[in-house]
């Protein structure tokens, strides 16, 4: 048994054992309903061996939902702790887990998908092109990002959650301090995503400097399509600095080394500062799409023209060079002296210009516009304050002497979440509320969707504003309880209750979603928002080949020129369509990823050594590999084109 005992979960808990039978229950389910109902072939040609960018996008965005929700958990439970003084819903261990892979999972795991759910979809369709550069290697991003993620969140039913923070801080990640394994957990699983997220960012750039339409300069890309490439570049030139950090991490908690260690010639502050040099860039990673959201969707439902194109451009390339020179005022506690701290808190203060310079673009994009309030442009316009208060405490922690004060508190807390939720999860949710009918052909419910929009903005505000006062009055993060003498009560259970106002508004999202897929109309054209950009000018949902022919492009606003100015995109006739072939090994590939990294944060060496040898194995197959792909015939093209205007006739 002793070496099954490796297996067992440290800290059990009924909650625990709840969740091991829910699991083993909905993937027996799984199973039965594939097979009742045939699905098998479905799933392995449609969906598991698809190279198309539509489809891996939405499978992308599918388990950003998942993983949303698993983070949401973790918030309702750290919540619900610390709403009381002395509360023992969670004790210490389970508190430290909860916190740890709460951030680890918005941040790597709903966050970064949610992005690339997006950007796979919608970045191809703005600029032309008829998919990525490199469709398989696309397919591999995503399944090392699923198998990265689905090795992370079995660790708290198989040996142990992570408990050292999203940060995971040497020494208290080391195997003095964190002697189970959820810390391997935390450098195998977010490593294997990373990889995948390296080439992805290699790959869209590629996409977007080499597949544009013709005429589509640089200055003539969709604002949410620059906000990609130039997030992309950030992704090359900051994940592999995380592939070392998580590299060496690994080794100190496998061989023993001692790289981040406080003896022995290790540096614990090594691990800090290659942590926030990718950690910080990762921010930007985050809030720069979806600043290209806003830019498209405050565009669109003003009417008018972004204000102030060449400007919004310099800001986001500004911001993406300081996002690389701000890494040390996450510790300017930590002991370094005054000239660096001087330093960086300069640095840090100057990135709120070109954040500001884009603000104020958005505020004159709707001046004189004819606004409509859509969900997408109220979550946009919501945004403006909550991230500008996000801002403006950003400066505040920015300041070096005055950081002695908030670091560590929940002051940094309610800052953080000011600036990711508004500038990640409203901006995904006004995305995919936007993009939402050229992906499935149909609207959300826009009733719904205004109460879900006001549940969340309100409790956010009631969730993390508080946190601000609690904070200056000095109650620390990290911290799973109180006494009832520090007066903090009242305003946690406040928080509490605005978490519970953010639950019942993702749980009408969720409604929003079944209500639209049983009673919204299918009759919506291709073009239900009347917007301006390319991704619009085709069909709904958008066919394998995007466009039937290769569009032409001389405007930033291509589709309003179309219809505004009666200025032509489509010209020539139809030729045949080369298309790539659907390709089981990067679904092989990763799987093989995954039972490598298990082994690993397992120490079983064996099964380590024949993976590693199948990874290698799986590569070389495909570099001799031949396959040249297929056309789509002039014929088969016309068909579809012609069957869509059919359907379309009939709709009316």
């Amino acid at each position: 048994m002793d070496y099954f005992d490796r297996f067992a979960i440290p800290h059990p808990s009924p909650a625990i054992y709840a969740s091991m039978v829910a699991i083993g229950l909905t993937m027996i389910a799984i199973v039965i309903g594939l097979t009742y109902f045939k699905k098998w072939g479905y799933l392995w040609d449609e969906w598991l061996t698809t190279v198309d960018h539509k489809r891996i996008g939405i499978m992308y965005l599918i388990s950003a939902l998942l993983m949303l929700f698993r983070g949401g958990v973790d918030a309702l439970m750290m919540r619900a702790q610390t709403a009381v003084p002395d509360n023992t819903l969670l004790d210490a261990q389970h508190y430290n887990e909860v916190f740890t892979t709460h951030g680890v999972v918005m941040i790597i795991f709903m966050a970064m998908p949610f992005i690339y759910a997006l950007m796979n979809f919608v970045v191809p369709l703005q600029i032309g092109a008829r998919d990525v550069a490199f469709p398989r290697l696309n397919a591999l991003s995503f399944w090392l990002f699923f198998m990265g993620a689905m090795l992370f969140n079995i660790s708290f039913v198989i040996g142990g959650s992570p408990d050292a923070g999203w940060t995971s801080y040497f020494p208290l990640a080391g195997n003095d301090f964190s002697q189970s394994v959820g810390t391997n957990y935390y450098m195998l699983s977010i490593q294997i995503a990373g990889i995948g997220t390296l080439i992805s960012g290699i790959n869209f750039i590629v996409t977007i400097f080499k597949m544009r339409a013709p005429n589509m300069k640089l200055m003539k890309m969709p604002m949410f399509t620059w906000t990609a490439l130039i997030t992309n570049a950030i992704v090359v030139f900051a994940f592999p600095v995380l592939t070392i950090a998580l590299l060496l991490g690994t080794m100190d908690r496998l061989f023993g080394t001692h790289i981040f260690s406080m003896t022995n010639g290790g540096m614990d502050m090594l691990w800090a500062n290659l942590f926030w040099v990718w950690g910080h860039p990762e921010v930007y990673i985050l809030i720069l799409p979806a600043f290209g959201i806003y830019s498209e969707v405050i565009s669109t439902f003003s009417r008018r023209n972004l204000y102030g194109y060449t400007s919004m451009v310099a800001s986001i390339v500004i911001i993406s060079f300081f996002s690389f020179l701000v890494w040390m005022h996450h510790f300017f506690t930590m002991g370094q002296g005054p000239l660096s701290n001087s330093i960086f808190s300069i640095t840090t203060m100057a990135i709120a210009i070109p954040t500001g310079i884009k603000i104020f673009n958005w505020l004159l994009t709707m001046r004189k516009g004819k606004i409509r309030f859509t969900v997408p442009m109220l979550y946009s316009v919501g945004f403006i304050p909550i991230f500008t208060i996000g801002g403006v405490t950003g400066v505040m922690l920015g300041m070096a002497s005055a950081d002695y004060q908030y670091h560590n508190t929940m002051f940094l807390v309610a800052h953080f979440h000011y600036t990711i939720i508004p500038g990640v999860v409203f901006a995904m949710l006004a995305g995919l509320t936007y993009w939402w009918p050229k992906m499935f052909g149909f609207m959300l419910n826009e009733r719904i969707g205004k109460w879900a929009f006001w549940f969340v903005a309100i409790g956010f505000n009631v969730t993390f504003f508080p946190m601000f006062f609690t904070g200056l009055d000095g109650q620390a993060r990290r911290m799973y309880t109180y006494s009832e003498a520090t007066g903090f009560g009242p305003l946690n259970m406040l928080s509490f209750v605005g978490a519970i106002g953010l639950a019942i508004g993702f749980a009408l999202i969720v409604y929003n979603v079944y209500y639209s897929v049983r009673h919204s109309s299918r009759d919506i054209g291709s073009d239900p928002w009347d917007a301006r950009t390319l991704e619009w000018a085709t069909q709904t949902p958008v066919q394998s080949y995007n466009f039937a022919r290769t569009p032409q492009v001389d405007s930033i606003e291509a589709l309003w020129d179309l219809k505004r100015k009666g200025k032509p995109i489509f010209k020539g006739d139809i030729e045949k369509i080369h298309m790539p072939n659907n390709s089981g090994m990067p679904f092989i590939m990763s799987c093989i990823f995954f039972v490598w990294g298990f082994s690993l944060v397992f120490s079983m060496w064996i099964p380590a050594i024949i993976t590693t040898i199948a990874i290698f194995a799986c590569m070389a197959y495909r570099s001799f590999e031949k396959d040249d792909g297929h056309y789509i015939s002039v014929e088969d093209i016309k068909a579809t084109e012609k069957d869509w205007e059919v359907l379309a006739d009939e709709n009316r």
